[in-house]
């Protein structure tokens, strides 16, 4: 009787601890795919902080491209204009007066539009009228008198 109760606490034991075992088995599963579910939100987080960089980059890179663009547009205008007065040629001296205080008198003019709008302008309704003519009358300055100064020989 003595070898069947030692056997019966043999099976018991070898059973018990066979329980625990599967126990912490699984307990070290649910810690695993705990660990590993923390570490693929992790993952995610830092994939979508890379792809919200890519796209921030991406625009960027389209800003500066279209600041590149219009900069050689506005300089391939600047060019063309210079060198189509450069073509004009020489004509009567009368002739020449004029063409030579066209952009003057014009200047002159449109800052006087300018100041006129302004003026009369009141401050709710007619803001972006005094933007605009304040705009025109800039650009038009700075083109026709920004790069109008001597040339100098760079041979």
């Amino acid at each position: 009787m003595a070898d069947i109760a030692g056997l019966a606490a043999s099976a018991a034991g070898g059973g018990l601890f066979g329980l625990v075992g599967t126990v912490i088995g699984r307990i070290a599963g649910v810690v695993e795919a705990r660990q590993a579910q923390a570490q693929e939100r992790a993952r995610w987080v830092h994939e979508a902080e890379m792809q919200k960089l890519r796209v921030e980059a991406d625009a960027a890179g389209r800003a500066a491209d279209l600041r590149q663009t219009e900069t050689s547009g506005a300089w391939t205008g600047l060019s063309a204009s210079l060198a189509a007065e450069a073509a004009i040629g020489e004509s009567y001296k009368w002739v020449n007066a004029v063409r030579s205080l066209t952009r003057p008198v014009l200047t002159v003019l449109l800052w006087g539009i300018t100041g006129a709008v302004f003026l009369g302008a009141d401050e709710a309704g007619q803001a972006g009228i005094v933007d605009t003519a304040t705009f025109a009358a800039t650009a038009a300055t700075l083109w026709w008198f920004g790069d109008r100064g001597p040339r100098r020989d760079m041979r």
